[in-house]
Formats: C-alpha cells, sequence, structure tokens
C-alpha cells in the first residue's frame, strides 16, 4: 500500500478535478508509536463536486469511508485538505 493506492481509490470514487497524494512518512522515521513501513502518512489535497456540498466534517468522514480499510491496516496519519 503507497500514496498510488490511495490515489487511484480516491480518484476513482470522486472523479476529482484536483487530486494529490503525498507520502510524508519520511518525516516521522524515529516517533514513537509511528510505523517504519515507509507508508503510513499521508497528506491529501482534493477539489471534487461531490464534496463541494458537504460541511468539512462530512467530506472527511466520506474520505475515510473509501479509505476504510486502508486506515484500518496501513495508513496511520492522514492530513486532508479540501480545496473549495
Amino acid at each position: 500500500m503507497n500514496e498510488s493506492t490511495i490515489y487511484q481509490k480516491l480518484y476513482e470514487f470522486f472523479k476529482p478535478e484536483f487530486l494529490e497524494v503525498k507520502n510524508e512518512s519520511h518525516k516521522h522515521r524515529g516517533h514513537r508509536d509511528s510505523p517504519e513501513s515507509g507508508n503510513s502518512h499521508f497528506v491529501i489535497t482534493i477539489k471534487a463536486r461531490k464534496l463541494k456540498n458537504l460541511n468539512r466534517l462530512d467530506s472527511q468522514r466520506e474520505i475515510y469511508s473509501i479509505l476504510n480499510d486502508e486506515m484500518k491496516s496501513h495508513i496511520h496519519a492522514l492530513s486532508i485538505k479540501i480545496i473549495d
């Protein structure tokens, strides 16, 4: 599991106008409780019509629901930036 997996799942569901997934796991090496997999900390920036009429919390819930399996097993931290 890596950023391309996240990108593909989000792209297939949202068909966004803009989507960027960055792996920032390297910034957390050696931190307490941080997995050393190299694929655990991600930043998502997204602009999508499906999120336009949702408030920030509901938009984040929608994204988390798409990545539910990955959140349970691989992703330790996820930062979400939603562009209006």
